[in-house]
This record gives structure tokens, C-alpha cells and sequence, in this order.
């Protein structure tokens, strides 16, 4: 038997409306032990069967997890900046592993681009064109995909489905095809990217599209324009600036993903992240994800500051 808990002076309304958050604040207590007890039993299911594929090694090396970090340690601190600017190394013994000006690209007899500065430099080349690639054909796509301009069913329907298909596969995935029919190098990367940039920017573009105002698209119609004119016209200049919002969101995300598919043979700073890796080379490794961690702050910066250009300070501003 439930327990009135309500107080004595609230009126019958009042009372209802308690009653009833009430009912609602159990309600949500109960949905939220359960959720938290299907995750622990999914958490636990997912511990046991990684024990279980790991011959039961898996609880057994839990506390080496983070061994590798300690790897990766090198023996100067230095040699980090000497491997980042390719400087001859004083531990230099032979190998590869501290011979660091074998990678420079020498534009003069004495003037060079460090070996990372320059992958960096093609893995940037790979997002920005790409996203270019992406944002344009996304942009043509997006107003025969959007409702409230395409009324043929068919045509818009076939746009959408085709931007879906564009954007079903991540852009590893690609890569790996794109990769055994071109061979490695940077082009499969493009090819990968640019396609999976069309088919996300279409249908954030066209959504953008569906939510404009229409009352100056009815004015043009009204006077005579034909489509091509009610679009440029009437919508290019309402949603312009969110598209290239996303133009510059994109940007940072495909500089993440061209570093992932340069990992596996696209070309850029990932394949030589991977080797530094493979081959157990401290402070090249650490000097390429010193690198990396500079150049996506630097390129979230720089889209901060472009955004904030675009739309004005007081977009950024609390509200009084």
C-alpha cells in the first residue's frame, strides 16, 4: 500500500499534479537502475568474453595496460624536438631509429622541411581537398534532396538514397578498396574522404535547406523566377552561413581521418605514426603525436576564429 506523502494544505489540483511528478520521478528511478543494470551486465559480459578469446590471459595482463606508455619514454627528452626538426641525434648508433635527417625533403642544397612537417603538410593537402571536393558536390545535391524545393518525389528520393550509400561506409572502409584497385598513396585517400564528405555535408546541408524562411522563395515565384533563380537567390543567402560552418567542421574531422586511413597506406603522417610504432621508435613516435596534437588544436583554432568572423561576436555572447 503506497504511502501519502503529499501535504495536507495542497488543494485537489495541487495534489493531482504532485501525484502524478511523483509517479513520474519513480518511473524515471526505475528506468535508470535498469539501464544501469543491463550496462553492467552487458560491461561484465563484454569482460568475460574478452577473457575467454584471450585464452584467460586478459585479467592477467590488465595491470600491464598502461606498460606501453612507459615504452614509449625516451632516454632524452630532447630527442623528441631532434626527430620533430630531423637533428642529428648524439645517440646515433647505425640504425634507423636515431637517424633522423635521413627523412628531410631539401628544397635548396641547404635549406630543408623536416620529414614529419612535410607528411603533415600532404595529410592537410588530403582534408582540404577533400573537403572542398565534398562541399561542393554536397552543395548541389542538397537542394534536390531537400522537400521544401524538390517536389518530385522520385528525384528527391534517389538524391537522398544516393547520398546515404555515399556516407554508409566509414572512410577507412573506402580506403581499404580504393586501396587494393589504385595501389598505396595519398590518391585513395582522397577518393575515400571526398565520398564520404559528400554524402554527410548533403545531408546537413539539405536539413539546413528544409528549415529556411520560404517567404522570399513565394516573392521570386511570385515575380516569375525560375527555380535556379529562387534557389540562388532566395535560399543560397539564408543558409550560407551555416554551410560553411560545417565546411570548416568538416575540415577538422577529415584532418583526423586522413591521419587513420595514412595508418594503413593512404600516405601522410599516419603511415610513418604507424611504423614509429611498429618499430618501437620512442621519440619518433612521440614527436609525430606532439605534431598531430599541435595541428588539430591549430586548425580548431583557426575555425573558431573563422566561425566567429562569420556570424559576429554576439553570437558568442551569454545572454543578459
Amino acid at each position: 500500500m503506497a504511502v501519502n506523502t503529499l501535504p495536507k494544505d495542497f488543494s485537489e489540483s495541487g495534489a493531482l499534479i504532485e501525484r502524478h511528478w511523483q509517479e513520474l520521478a519513480a518511473k524515471r528511478r526505475l528506468y535508470t537502475w535498469l539501464g544501469l543494470g543491463l550496462f553492467a551486465i552487458a560491461f561484465g559480459g563484454s569482460l568475460w568474453f574478452a577473457n575467454e578469446t584471450n585464452a584467460g590471459k586478459f585479467f592477467d595482463r590488465l595491470p600491464h595496460l598502461f606498460d606501453f606508455v612507459g615504452d614509449m619514454i625516451p632516454r632524452d627528452g630532447l630527442e623528441i624536438f631532434r626527430a620533430l626538426f630531423d637533428l642529428p641525434s648524439p645517440y646515433y648508433d647505425g640504425s634507423f631509429k636515431y637517424n633522423y635527417p635521413e627523412g628531410r625533403h631539401y628544397l635548396t642544397d641547404s635549406f630543408y622541411v623536416p620529414e614529419y612537417f612535410y607528411k603533415m603538410l600532404e595529410t592537410l593537402n588530403i582534408a582540404i581537398f577533400s573537403t572542398i571536393v565534398g562541399t561542393v558536390f554536397g552543395f548541389l545535391f542538397c537542394f534536390l534532396a531537400a522537400r521544401n524545393l524538390m517536389p518530385n518525389w522520385f528525384v528527391r528520393g534517389f538524391v537522398r538514397r544516393t547520398m546515404e550509400i555515399l556516407r554508409a561506409f566509414p572512410e577507412v572502409v573506402l580506403a581499404g578498396f580504393f586501396l587494393a584497385v589504385l595501389s598505396l598513396g595519398p590518391l585513395p585517400a582522397v577518393i575515400a574522404v571526398s565520398i564520404h564528405t559528400i554524402g554527410a555535408l548533403g545531408k546537413l546541408f539539405f536539413e539546413v535547406v528544409e528549415n529556411a524562411d520560404m517567404k522570399a522563395e513565394e516573392g521570386l515565384r511570385a515575380a516569375g523566377a525560375n527555380w535556379i533563380e529562387r534557389v540562388w537567390f532566395a535560399i543560397v543567402p539564408q543558409v550560407m552561413p551555416n554551410f560553411i560552418s560545417y565546411f570548416l567542421l568538416r575540415l577538422e574531422i577529415n584532418v583526423r581521418a586522413s591521419t587513420i586511413i595514412g595508418a594503413v597506406g593512404g600516405g601522410g603522417i599516419g603511415e610513418l605514426l604507424r611504423l614509429s610504432i611498429g618499430q618501437n621508435h620512442q621519440a619518433k613516435t612521440l614527436a609525430i603525436v606532439l605534431l598531430l596534437f599541435c595541428t588539430i588544436v591549430a586548425v580548431d583554432q583557426l575555425s573558431a576564429w573563422a566561425r566567429r568572423r562569420l556570424v559576429g561576436d554576439q553570437a558568442f555572447q551569454l545572454a543578459q
